[in-house]
């Protein structure tokens, strides 16, 4: 290796220590921002867990109400024709195999329903990746930020609900990222329209408490259903959001240990160079000198 060959290995050890530095940063405000997305996850778990409890205490309700009155977020249609996708996916990139992950998820639900599909994209990766398959994109949703606020969703649960009461759509699907742990991040399809009120065995109530509601049980249910769907798109939206950020600090901590791996590896075959070349520097002064004598 010759002194410009040095020279453009040191060059490279400097540029990728830079690298690393960058990829440390990004990683801890990732590290950062996980932390609180987990944090406002967790905080909405409660009032959740008691509107879904409150809901299917209503349910019993439904026997009751014929069918053609029923609230429109409740009724079923007869044949599928059409449905609508809410696709949250990150904003940004550096952010590991989560986007393409949520995308594939996509493509396969609609191949695999093989119907007309309105899509409502959260976020420029998914919006990117539909108008790329030329889906039809009839809202899109890019400025939420890292820490999204229930008002902030709800122009988008708006409208999913118009173009399901309007039959635009027959159905309404969601698809995001589930937060599992800090290194597992797993794509859903969750149908949200028509609503299905959770029974109470699946929300594992412990208390047997006889609610009197006012003005009564039909009026609650019918008030409190477009806040259910709307609670369901934030709680997608804030595990998304975990996840994202979870996924970026992740792929982060992967790019800084492969960058220092090859800064070790640049940083050897840069001093055998080094020793080659001062080795046979000697042998040429001691080759001069013989040679003088």
């Amino acid at each position: 290796m010759g002194a410009g060959q040095l020279r453009q290995t040191r060059r490279r050890i400097r540029s990728i220590q830079s690298t690393a530095k960058i990829t440390r940063a990004m990683e801890l405000v990732a590290a950062s921002k996980m932390r609180r997305a987990q944090l406002n996850a967790l905080a909405a778990r409660p009032y959740a867990e008691r509107l879904r409890w409150v809901l299917a205490d209503l349910a019993e309700t439904l026997p009751q109400i014929d069918p053609e009155d029923r609230h429109p977020l409740l009724q079923e249609r007869d044949e599928v024709k059409s449905l609508e996708l809410i696709l949250v996916t990150p904003n940004r990139g550096l952010s590991g195999g989560l986007p393409g992950n949520l995308n594939r998820r996509a493509a396969l639900f609609l191949t695999d329903r093989a119907l007309p599909a309105r899509i409502i994209a959260v976020g420029r990766k998914g919006r990117d990746f539909m108008r790329r398959t030329r889906q039809n994109v009839v809202a899109e949703f890019l400025e939420l930020g890292d820490y999204a606020s229930y008002q902030d969703i709800r122009p988008i649960a708006q409208v999913a609900m118009e173009d399901f009461i309007s039959r635009e759509a027959d159905e309404v699907w969601l698809i995001y990222a589930e937060f599992v742990n800090t290194v597992t991040q797993r794509p859903v399809a969750l149908r949200l329209l028509p609503i299905e009120p959770p029974t109470a065995e699946e929300t594992a109530a412990t208390e047997a408490i006889d609610y009197i509601y006012e003005p009564g049980r039909a009026e609650v249910l019918a008030e409190l259903l477009p806040r259910y769907f709307e609670r369901s798109v934030y709680d997608a939206v804030l595990e998304a959001a975990a996840s994202e950020q979870s996924a970026r600090m992740v792929a982060m901590r992967n790019a800084t240990e492969n960058a220092n791996e090859l800064i070790e590896d640049l940083t050897l075959e840069y001093n055998k160079a080094r020793q080659e070349a001062i080795t046979s520097e000697l042998l040429d002064i001691v080759g001069g000198v013989e040679a003088m004598t």
